[in-house]
């Protein structure tokens, strides 16, 4: 029976360029010098690090573009709260990866509410549609491109 998954995932190299790629553009840059203005990446979250709130903001702004040159669409940004003290400000950002109960739920009512002849399963972060014939699975993937669930969708493992 002809399958396919939807997953939401981060390439973590190409993650890893952006960031260093963004270390790099911030240490050369003018207004930043002498500022110890940083990004330091762990798991799936990018801590910017620098003296006031206004670095920060410029800081996403060159993080963001970094991440769209390297391929990763900007969608699965979450920024957090700005934390700062007396000469210091830090904020975090998480990359959100995988597709949780909620987004998962959301899609197979959207696959439902088209009445598609396609069934839907949430295997842990990733949703399995399985279908009868290879038309209605590239129904379903249309149909989900157009479904909005706060992050980037990829479609992988298309079986016949």
């Amino acid at each position: 029976m002809p399958s396919f998954d939807a997953v939401s995932e981060i390439d973590l190299h190409e993650l890893a360029n952006a960031v260093d790629q963004a270390n790099r553009e911030v240490s050369q840059r003018f207004d930043f010098k002498d500022t110890g203005a940083k990004f330091e990446l762990k798991d799936h979250t990018v801590t910017l690090q620098a003296q006031v709130d206004f670095q920060l903001k410029q800081m996403l702004d060159i993080f963001s573009l970094k991440l769209s040159k390297r391929g990763i669409d900007v969608a699965c940004m979450e920024p957090g709260e700005p934390q700062i003290s007396l000469n210091a400000a830090s904020q975090a950002v998480v990359l959100r990866h995988g597709i949780d109960q909620d987004a998962g739920k959301k899609l197979q009512r959207a696959l439902k509410d088209a009445k598609l002849k396609v069934q839907a399963a949430i295997q842990g972060d990733q949703l399995r549609v399985t279908g009868k014939q290879r038309d209605d699975l590239q129904s379903a993937i249309a149909l989900l491109k157009t479904v909005e669930v706060g992050r980037p969708l990829q479609f992988r493992n298309f079986r016949d």
